[in-house]
C-alpha cells in the first residue's frame, strides 16, 4: 500500500503544480478580460487584439462600433478587444 502511495504522489504533485501554474492564471485572465468587456461604453478608448485604437461609438450586443479616424467607423466583434486606453498621468508628462 505505501508502494503505491509512494509511487503516485509525484503524478499527483505534478498535477497540483501544472493546475497552479498553467489552468488558474488562464482562468484569472479569462475573468479579467470578461469583466473588461462587461465595462466598456461609448467613449472608451480601447484597442483590438490586432492593435487598433479607436474610441466607442457603440455597443451593440457582440459587435462595438470603434471610430478610428473622424467619419472611419470599424465594426468589431467584442471579444477583439485586447484592452481600454488609460491616458497618461500628469507626473508622466512632466518634463525634468
Amino acid at each position: 500500500m505505501a508502494e503505491t502511495l509512494a509511487g503516485i504522489l509525484p503524478f499527483l504533485l505534478l498535477g497540483v503544480l501544472m493546475y497552479a501554474l498553467l489552468i488558474l492564471p488562464q482562468q484569472r485572465r479569462t475573468k479579467a478580460h470578461k469583466q473588461l468587456l462587461a465595462a466598456i461604453a461609448e467613449g472608451d478608448e480601447v484597442v483590438t487584439n490586432s492593435g487598433i485604437y479607436g474610441f466607442v461609438k457603440e455597443v451593440e450586443a457582440d459587435v462595438i462600433w470603434l471610430e478610428v479616424a473622424q467619419d472611419v467607423e470599424l465594426r468589431v466583434s467584442k471579444s477583439a478587444i485586447a484592452s481600454t486606453v488609460t491616458a497618461p498621468s500628469a507626473s508622466d508628462t512632466t518634463e525634468d
